[in-house]
């Protein structure tokens, strides 16, 4: 049982899910909008919730923050280049899923994940 064990396991290790969380992330901030899985997207909303929170305080130490999250200065650049403009009078709900029905390969159900 999991019980009180928060977070998706996507059938990674620990280092695994990081890097991938990360990828997700920063291709996030680069291309606005990404295609990927409905697991994988809901798994990452959070974490870049919290980074766009993040970064609408521009100051050194959440850019340091941002940057241990990221390990891409560009996309800490990028995001901090944009969050504080695009969404400073909003509080929370940076992302949108949309769902696109099943992959032609395996069937896995695929989702469209954007910053709005």
């Amino acid at each position: 049982m999991r019980h009180r064990h928060a977070g998706k396991l996507l059938g990674r290790s620990y280092e695994h899910r990081k890097a991938l969380y990360r990828n997700l992330m920063v291709a996030l901030i680069e291309h606005r909008k990404i295609t990927t899985t409905i697991a994988k997207a809901k798994a990452v909303q959070p974490e870049i919730e919290k980074l766009i929170s993040l970064a609408r305080v521009d100051t050194v130490h959440a850019r340091r923050m941002a940057l241990s999250k990221l390990d891409s200065k560009d996309a800490m650049r990028k995001l901090f280049a944009f969050a504080p403009t695009d969404y400073a009078s909003r509080n929370g709900g940076y992302t949108r899923i949309t769902k696109l029905g099943p992959r032609l390969g395996d069937g896995a159900e695929m989702a469209l994940i954007e910053l709005l």
